[in-house]
Protein backbone atom coordinates (compact mmCIF):
# COMPACT_ATOMS: atom_id res chain seq x y z
CA UNK A 1 0.00 0.00 0.00
CA UNK A 2 1.75 3.32 -1.06
CA UNK A 3 2.73 6.00 2.02
CA UNK A 4 0.63 8.88 1.07
CA UNK A 5 2.93 10.86 3.19
CA UNK A 6 5.86 9.52 1.22
CA UNK A 7 4.03 10.31 -1.96
CA UNK A 8 3.45 13.87 -0.98
CA UNK A 9 6.58 14.64 0.75
CA UNK A 10 9.07 13.27 -2.25
CA UNK A 11 8.18 16.67 -3.95
CA UNK A 12 10.30 18.57 -0.77
CA UNK A 13 13.98 18.13 -2.63
CA UNK A 14 12.13 19.70 -5.46
CA UNK A 15 11.15 22.82 -3.63
CA UNK A 16 13.75 22.82 -0.83
CA UNK A 17 16.04 25.78 -2.24
CA UNK A 18 12.94 27.90 -3.06
CA UNK A 19 11.96 27.83 0.48
CA UNK A 20 15.38 28.24 2.16
CA UNK A 21 15.04 31.46 -0.09
CA UNK A 22 11.21 32.49 1.13
CA UNK A 23 12.29 32.35 4.51
CA UNK A 24 15.35 34.08 3.98
CA UNK A 25 13.35 36.82 2.63
CA UNK A 26 10.20 36.63 5.25
CA UNK A 27 12.98 37.03 7.60
CA UNK A 28 15.37 40.09 6.00
CA UNK A 29 11.86 41.73 5.53
CA UNK A 30 9.71 41.23 8.71
CA UNK A 31 6.49 43.57 9.40
CA UNK A 32 4.48 43.81 12.67
CA UNK A 33 0.73 43.03 12.76
CA UNK A 34 -1.79 44.30 10.54
CA UNK A 35 0.96 46.03 8.52
CA UNK A 36 1.67 42.52 6.79
CA UNK A 37 1.02 43.61 3.22
CA UNK A 38 4.14 42.11 1.49
CA UNK A 39 4.28 38.72 3.58
CA UNK A 40 0.27 38.49 3.13
CA UNK A 41 1.41 39.28 -0.75
CA UNK A 42 3.59 36.50 -0.98
CA UNK A 43 0.94 33.84 0.70
CA UNK A 44 -1.38 34.47 -1.69
CA UNK A 45 0.61 34.63 -4.76
CA UNK A 46 2.41 31.12 -3.79
CA UNK A 47 -1.72 29.71 -3.69
CA UNK A 48 -2.66 31.36 -6.37
CA UNK A 49 0.20 29.66 -8.13
CA UNK A 50 -0.51 26.33 -7.11
CA UNK A 51 -4.65 26.34 -8.15
CA UNK A 52 -6.06 27.54 -4.57
CA UNK A 53 -8.92 29.47 -4.32
CA UNK A 54 -7.66 32.31 -2.68
CA UNK A 55 -9.42 34.82 -0.35
CA UNK A 56 -7.42 37.57 0.88
CA UNK A 57 -7.68 40.89 3.08
CA UNK A 58 -9.33 39.29 5.90
CA UNK A 59 -9.14 40.99 9.16
CA UNK A 60 -7.25 43.42 7.36
CA UNK A 61 -4.09 41.45 6.02
CA UNK A 62 -5.30 37.46 6.74
CA UNK A 63 -5.17 35.01 4.02
CA UNK A 64 -7.00 31.92 3.27
CA UNK A 65 -6.67 29.13 0.06
CA UNK A 66 -8.83 26.57 -0.61
CA UNK A 67 -7.55 23.20 -2.54
CA UNK A 68 -10.54 20.54 -3.09
CA UNK A 69 -10.01 17.33 -3.95
CA UNK A 70 -13.24 15.65 -3.99
CA UNK A 71 -15.33 14.20 -1.34
CA UNK A 72 -13.71 13.85 2.28
CA UNK A 73 -12.33 15.84 5.48
CA UNK A 74 -11.92 19.36 5.47
CA UNK A 75 -8.40 20.24 7.06
CA UNK A 76 -7.16 23.46 8.21
CA UNK A 77 -3.64 24.19 8.64
CA UNK A 78 -2.81 27.93 10.04
CA UNK A 79 0.85 29.65 10.13
CA UNK A 80 1.15 33.27 11.96
CA UNK A 81 3.01 36.10 9.96
CA UNK A 82 3.64 39.31 12.09
CA UNK A 83 7.15 40.30 13.50
CA UNK A 84 8.38 41.94 16.63
CA UNK A 85 9.52 45.45 17.22
CA UNK A 86 12.98 43.84 18.38
CA UNK A 87 16.24 45.09 17.07
CA UNK A 88 17.69 42.13 15.42
CA UNK A 89 21.36 40.79 16.93
CA UNK A 90 21.69 37.52 15.17
CA UNK A 91 24.78 38.35 12.74
CA UNK A 92 23.19 36.50 10.05
CA UNK A 93 23.25 37.41 6.07
CA UNK A 94 19.87 37.45 5.68
CA UNK A 95 19.01 39.74 9.23
CA UNK A 96 16.24 42.09 9.52
CA UNK A 97 17.56 46.11 9.22
CA UNK A 98 13.96 47.02 8.68
CA UNK A 99 12.61 49.90 10.75
CA UNK A 100 8.97 51.10 11.39
CA UNK A 101 7.33 54.37 12.65
CA UNK A 102 5.62 53.66 15.85
CA UNK A 103 2.28 54.94 16.71
CA UNK A 104 3.48 57.29 19.27
CA UNK A 105 6.08 58.82 16.12
CA UNK A 106 9.37 56.88 17.57
CA UNK A 107 10.70 54.79 14.84
CA UNK A 108 11.01 51.01 16.08
CA UNK A 109 13.67 48.40 14.69
CA UNK A 110 11.71 45.25 13.57
CA UNK A 111 12.54 41.69 13.57
CA UNK A 112 11.32 38.13 13.19
CA UNK A 113 12.29 37.17 16.70
CA UNK A 114 9.31 34.70 17.02
CA UNK A 115 9.91 32.40 14.40
CA UNK A 116 6.73 33.23 11.77
CA UNK A 117 8.66 33.58 9.42
CA UNK A 118 9.40 30.05 9.65
CA UNK A 119 5.49 29.39 10.49
CA UNK A 120 5.15 30.80 7.28
CA UNK A 121 7.39 29.22 5.14
CA UNK A 122 6.58 26.25 6.13
CA UNK A 123 3.01 26.13 5.14
CA UNK A 124 3.00 27.41 1.91
CA UNK A 125 5.82 24.61 1.45
CA UNK A 126 3.42 22.43 2.51
CA UNK A 127 0.63 24.07 0.73
CA UNK A 128 2.75 23.40 -2.53
CA UNK A 129 3.55 20.10 -1.89
CA UNK A 130 -0.11 19.04 -1.22
CA UNK A 131 -1.47 20.62 -4.47
CA UNK A 132 1.48 18.54 -6.37
CA UNK A 133 0.17 15.08 -5.33
CA UNK A 134 -2.99 15.27 -6.21
CA UNK A 135 -3.46 11.89 -6.33
CA UNK A 136 -2.37 11.17 -2.79
CA UNK A 137 -5.05 12.56 -1.02
CA UNK A 138 -8.67 12.99 -1.30
CA UNK A 139 -10.70 16.00 0.60
CA UNK A 140 -10.09 19.67 1.12
CA UNK A 141 -6.63 21.78 2.59
CA UNK A 142 -6.77 24.95 3.67
CA UNK A 143 -3.65 27.29 4.08
CA UNK A 144 -4.79 30.33 6.80
CA UNK A 145 -2.02 32.31 7.22
CA UNK A 146 -3.49 35.13 10.45
CA UNK A 147 -2.32 38.73 10.93
CA UNK A 148 -0.77 40.34 14.38
CA UNK A 149 -0.26 36.78 16.59
CA UNK A 150 1.69 38.98 19.04
CA UNK A 151 -1.09 41.51 19.55
CA UNK A 152 -3.71 38.87 20.29
CA UNK A 153 -6.23 40.49 17.71
CA UNK A 154 -5.51 38.66 14.57
CA UNK A 155 -7.30 35.82 15.61
CA UNK A 156 -10.35 37.81 16.21
CA UNK A 157 -9.59 40.64 13.38
CA UNK A 158 -10.32 37.94 10.79
CA UNK A 159 -13.41 36.08 12.64
CA UNK A 160 -14.75 39.78 12.40
CA UNK A 161 -13.85 39.77 9.15
CA UNK A 162 -16.29 36.73 7.77
CA UNK A 163 -13.46 34.26 8.33
CA UNK A 164 -16.10 31.47 8.37
CA UNK A 165 -18.13 32.50 5.74
CA UNK A 166 -15.13 32.82 3.68
CA UNK A 167 -13.81 28.72 4.59
CA UNK A 168 -15.71 25.51 4.29
CA UNK A 169 -15.61 24.54 7.99
CA UNK A 170 -12.87 22.23 8.85
CA UNK A 171 -13.04 19.08 10.46
CA UNK A 172 -9.58 19.27 12.41
CA UNK A 173 -7.59 22.97 12.46
CA UNK A 174 -3.76 22.52 12.66
CA UNK A 175 -0.57 25.04 13.95
CA UNK A 176 3.17 24.43 14.79
CA UNK A 177 5.40 26.59 16.58
CA UNK A 178 9.28 26.70 16.35
CA UNK A 179 10.32 26.84 19.50
CA UNK A 180 14.14 27.00 21.39
CA UNK A 181 14.14 22.64 21.14
CA UNK A 182 17.04 21.10 18.65
CA UNK A 183 16.06 21.35 14.98
CA UNK A 184 14.51 18.18 14.19
CA UNK A 185 12.25 17.45 17.13
CA UNK A 186 8.58 17.80 17.15
CA UNK A 187 6.82 17.86 20.20
CA UNK A 188 2.99 17.20 20.42
CA UNK A 189 0.59 17.16 24.16
CA UNK A 190 -2.88 16.57 24.89
CA UNK A 191 -5.03 19.15 26.79
CA UNK A 192 -3.41 22.26 28.10
CA UNK A 193 -0.01 23.38 26.64
CA UNK A 194 0.30 27.01 25.98
CA UNK A 195 -0.55 29.56 28.89
CA UNK A 196 -3.86 32.04 29.26
CA UNK A 197 -1.77 35.39 29.08
CA UNK A 198 -3.36 38.56 30.93
CA UNK A 199 -1.62 41.66 30.71
CA UNK A 200 -2.71 44.38 33.10
CA UNK A 201 -2.34 48.45 33.73
CA UNK A 202 -2.89 49.24 37.42
CA UNK A 203 -2.90 52.88 38.33
CA UNK A 204 -2.67 53.82 42.07
CA UNK A 205 -3.49 57.45 43.37
CA UNK A 206 -1.96 58.87 45.93
CA UNK A 207 -1.72 63.24 46.80
CA UNK A 208 1.73 64.80 46.26
CA UNK A 209 4.05 66.44 48.13
CA UNK A 210 7.39 68.07 49.70
CA UNK A 211 10.07 64.88 49.69
CA UNK A 212 10.35 66.35 53.37
CA UNK A 213 7.28 66.78 53.85
CA UNK A 214 5.63 63.12 54.02
CA UNK A 215 3.35 63.60 56.41
CA UNK A 216 1.18 65.74 54.36
CA UNK A 217 1.43 63.62 51.49
CA UNK A 218 0.11 59.96 50.34
CA UNK A 219 2.91 58.28 48.70
CA UNK A 220 1.99 56.29 45.76
CA UNK A 221 5.78 55.14 45.19
CA UNK A 222 5.37 53.26 48.20
CA UNK A 223 1.97 51.79 47.87
CA UNK A 224 2.76 50.00 44.45
CA UNK A 225 6.09 48.77 45.98
CA UNK A 226 4.07 47.02 48.08
CA UNK A 227 1.47 45.71 45.85
CA UNK A 228 4.72 44.67 43.77
CA UNK A 229 5.52 42.47 46.67
CA UNK A 230 1.92 41.48 48.07
CA UNK A 231 1.48 39.88 43.94
CA UNK A 232 4.06 37.52 44.75
CA UNK A 233 2.40 35.87 47.72
CA UNK A 234 -0.24 34.87 44.95
CA UNK A 235 1.86 32.16 43.40
CA UNK A 236 3.57 31.16 46.63
CA UNK A 237 0.79 31.16 48.81
CA UNK A 238 -2.56 30.86 47.16
CA UNK A 239 -2.30 28.29 44.40
CA UNK A 240 -1.20 24.66 44.65
CA UNK A 241 2.37 24.07 44.60
CA UNK A 242 0.72 21.58 41.17
CA UNK A 243 -0.78 24.51 39.87
CA UNK A 244 1.13 26.20 37.52
CA UNK A 245 1.46 29.73 37.20
CA UNK A 246 3.10 32.95 36.47
CA UNK A 247 2.73 36.96 38.14
CA UNK A 248 5.14 38.98 36.22
CA UNK A 249 5.58 42.71 36.98
CA UNK A 250 7.21 43.62 34.34
CA UNK A 251 7.24 47.94 34.63
CA UNK A 252 6.56 50.33 37.10
CA UNK A 253 6.39 54.24 36.74
CA UNK A 254 5.69 57.19 39.09
CA UNK A 255 7.24 60.35 39.96
CA UNK A 256 9.99 62.55 38.12
CA UNK A 257 12.25 63.67 40.82
CA UNK A 258 13.95 62.56 43.98
CA UNK A 259 12.55 65.08 46.14
CA UNK A 260 8.72 64.98 45.26
CA UNK A 261 6.29 62.80 45.99
CA UNK A 262 3.87 62.42 43.04
CA UNK A 263 0.39 61.81 42.84
CA UNK A 264 0.31 58.36 40.93
CA UNK A 265 2.10 55.16 40.32
CA UNK A 266 1.61 52.96 37.33
CA UNK A 267 2.33 49.30 37.61
CA UNK A 268 1.97 46.85 34.08
CA UNK A 269 2.48 43.06 34.82
CA UNK A 270 1.64 40.06 33.01
CA UNK A 271 0.08 36.80 34.27
CA UNK A 272 -0.08 33.03 32.80
CA UNK A 273 -2.26 30.52 34.11
CA UNK A 274 -3.41 27.41 31.97
CA UNK A 275 -6.92 26.72 32.91
CA UNK A 276 -10.19 28.91 33.76
CA UNK A 277 -10.44 28.38 37.28
CA UNK A 278 -6.92 29.75 38.02
CA UNK A 279 -6.93 32.73 35.54
CA UNK A 280 -9.84 33.68 37.66
CA UNK A 281 -8.52 33.10 41.18
CA UNK A 282 -5.45 34.95 39.80
CA UNK A 283 -6.88 37.92 38.13
CA UNK A 284 -9.23 38.29 41.80
CA UNK A 285 -6.28 38.16 43.56
CA UNK A 286 -4.44 40.77 42.18
CA UNK A 287 -7.93 43.20 42.35
CA UNK A 288 -8.16 42.40 45.90
CA UNK A 289 -4.77 42.74 46.82
CA UNK A 290 -4.34 46.16 44.71
CA UNK A 291 -8.27 47.51 46.50
CA UNK A 292 -7.03 46.20 49.73
CA UNK A 293 -3.16 48.12 49.65
CA UNK A 294 -4.68 51.66 48.70
CA UNK A 295 -6.97 51.57 51.36
CA UNK A 296 -3.97 50.55 54.04
CA UNK A 297 -2.37 53.34 52.32
CA UNK A 298 -5.19 55.90 52.60
CA UNK A 299 -5.18 56.40 48.51
CA UNK A 300 -7.55 59.37 48.14
CA UNK A 301 -9.27 57.67 44.85
CA UNK A 302 -10.05 54.04 43.72
CA UNK A 303 -6.96 52.49 41.79
CA UNK A 304 -7.78 51.66 38.26
CA UNK A 305 -7.08 48.39 36.66
CA UNK A 306 -7.45 48.10 33.14
CA UNK A 307 -6.48 44.97 31.16
CA UNK A 308 -4.39 45.49 28.18
CA UNK A 309 -4.09 42.49 26.24
CA UNK A 310 -5.98 38.62 27.26
CA UNK A 311 -4.99 35.52 25.11
CA UNK A 312 -6.98 32.38 25.83
CA UNK A 313 -5.09 29.23 26.81
CA UNK A 314 -4.52 26.83 24.54
CA UNK A 315 -5.81 23.48 25.48
CA UNK A 316 -5.11 20.47 22.97
CA UNK A 317 -8.16 18.26 22.00
CA UNK A 318 -7.26 14.67 23.29
CA UNK A 319 -8.57 13.03 19.65
CA UNK A 320 -6.92 14.99 16.85
CA UNK A 321 -3.39 15.24 19.23
CA UNK A 322 -3.41 11.46 19.97
CA UNK A 323 -4.01 10.83 15.43
CA UNK A 324 -1.14 13.32 14.99
CA UNK A 325 1.14 12.30 17.73
CA UNK A 326 0.89 8.30 16.40
CA UNK A 327 1.42 9.90 12.51
CA UNK A 328 4.58 11.56 14.04
CA UNK A 329 5.79 8.69 15.39
CA UNK A 330 5.81 6.78 12.49
CA UNK A 331 7.20 8.98 10.68
CA UNK A 332 9.80 11.00 12.53
CA UNK A 333 10.67 8.20 14.94
CA UNK A 334 12.90 8.88 17.83
CA UNK A 335 12.52 13.15 16.84
CA UNK A 336 8.90 12.63 17.67
CA UNK A 337 7.92 13.39 21.58
CA UNK A 338 5.72 14.69 24.24
CA UNK A 339 6.68 18.09 24.92
CA UNK A 340 5.62 19.98 28.17
CA UNK A 341 3.66 22.48 28.54
CA UNK A 342 5.10 26.26 27.56
CA UNK A 343 4.45 29.56 29.49
CA UNK A 344 4.11 31.10 26.33
CA UNK A 345 0.58 32.15 24.81
CA UNK A 346 -1.86 32.14 21.27
CA UNK A 347 -4.75 33.24 20.16
CA UNK A 348 -4.87 30.31 17.64
CA UNK A 349 -7.33 28.68 19.36
CA UNK A 350 -10.11 31.81 19.06
CA UNK A 351 -10.30 29.75 15.20
CA UNK A 352 -11.11 26.13 15.61
CA UNK A 353 -13.56 27.70 18.57
CA UNK A 354 -15.50 29.89 15.78
CA UNK A 355 -16.18 26.99 13.92
CA UNK A 356 -16.93 24.52 16.58
CA UNK A 357 -14.17 22.53 15.33
CA UNK A 358 -11.55 20.23 17.51
CA UNK A 359 -7.69 21.33 16.90
CA UNK A 360 -4.28 20.76 17.90
CA UNK A 361 -0.96 22.57 18.13
CA UNK A 362 2.59 21.21 18.49
CA UNK A 363 6.24 22.16 18.50
CA UNK A 364 9.04 21.75 16.53
CA UNK A 365 12.65 22.79 17.52
CA UNK A 366 14.73 25.04 16.05
CA UNK A 367 18.02 25.73 17.69
CA UNK A 368 21.04 24.33 16.62
CA UNK A 369 21.31 20.53 17.29
CA UNK A 370 24.94 20.28 18.27
CA UNK A 371 24.74 23.79 20.30
CA UNK A 372 21.70 22.70 22.12
CA UNK A 373 23.84 19.46 23.12
CA UNK A 374 26.93 20.85 24.34
CA UNK A 375 24.40 23.19 26.62
CA UNK A 376 22.40 20.32 27.86
CA UNK A 377 25.47 18.82 28.81
CA UNK A 378 26.88 21.97 30.59
CA UNK A 379 23.67 22.27 32.31
CA UNK A 380 23.35 25.63 30.39
CA UNK A 381 20.41 25.73 27.94
CA UNK A 382 18.72 28.81 30.04
CA UNK A 383 21.86 30.56 28.95
CA UNK A 384 23.22 29.49 25.82
CA UNK A 385 20.50 28.71 23.56
CA UNK A 386 18.57 32.12 22.54
CA UNK A 387 14.29 31.77 22.78
CA UNK A 388 11.86 33.38 21.45
CA UNK A 389 11.46 37.17 21.60
CA UNK A 390 15.59 37.22 21.88
CA UNK A 391 17.08 39.56 19.85
CA UNK A 392 19.66 36.94 18.92
CA UNK A 393 16.39 33.90 18.20
CA UNK A 394 17.73 32.65 14.79
CA UNK A 395 16.53 29.07 13.57
CA UNK A 396 18.60 26.91 11.76
CA UNK A 397 17.86 26.86 8.13
CA UNK A 398 17.75 22.86 8.29
CA UNK A 399 16.07 20.87 9.54
CA UNK A 400 14.08 23.42 10.98
CA UNK A 401 12.51 24.38 7.57
CA UNK A 402 12.36 20.47 6.53
CA UNK A 403 10.85 19.78 9.60
CA UNK A 404 7.72 22.24 9.68
CA UNK A 405 6.68 21.51 6.31
CA UNK A 406 7.07 17.59 6.64
CA UNK A 407 5.07 17.72 10.16
CA UNK A 408 2.60 19.82 8.82
CA UNK A 409 2.20 17.30 5.48
CA UNK A 410 2.08 14.46 7.84
CA UNK A 411 -0.55 15.58 9.80
CA UNK A 412 -2.69 16.86 7.01
CA UNK A 413 -2.21 13.57 5.54
CA UNK A 414 -3.36 11.90 8.88
CA UNK A 415 -7.11 12.87 8.06
CA UNK A 416 -6.68 13.17 3.97
CA UNK A 417 -4.59 10.62 2.96
CA UNK A 418 -6.14 8.32 0.26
Amino acid sequence: MTNPARTVLAGLDGIRSDLEDLYKDLHRHPELGLREHRTAKKASDALRGCGYEVTDGIGGTGVIGVLARGEGPVVMARADMDALPVRERTGLPYASTATVTGDDGTEQPVMHACGHDVHVTCLIGCARLMARAEDAWRGTFVALFQPSEENGDGAAAMIGDGLTSASPRPDVVFAQHVLPYPAGYVGTRSGAFLAAADSLRITVHGRGGHGSMPQAAVDPVVMAAMIVVRLQTIVSRELAATTPAVVTVGSVHAGTGPNVIPDRAVIQLNVRTYDDTSRTRVLRAIERIVVAECEASRSPRAPEIEKITAFPPTVNDEAPTRRVAEAFAAHFGDDAHTIDPQTASEDMSEIPKAFGAPFTYWGIGGADPDRYARAARNGTIDQDVPVNHSPTFAPVLQPTLDTGVSALTVAALAWLGT
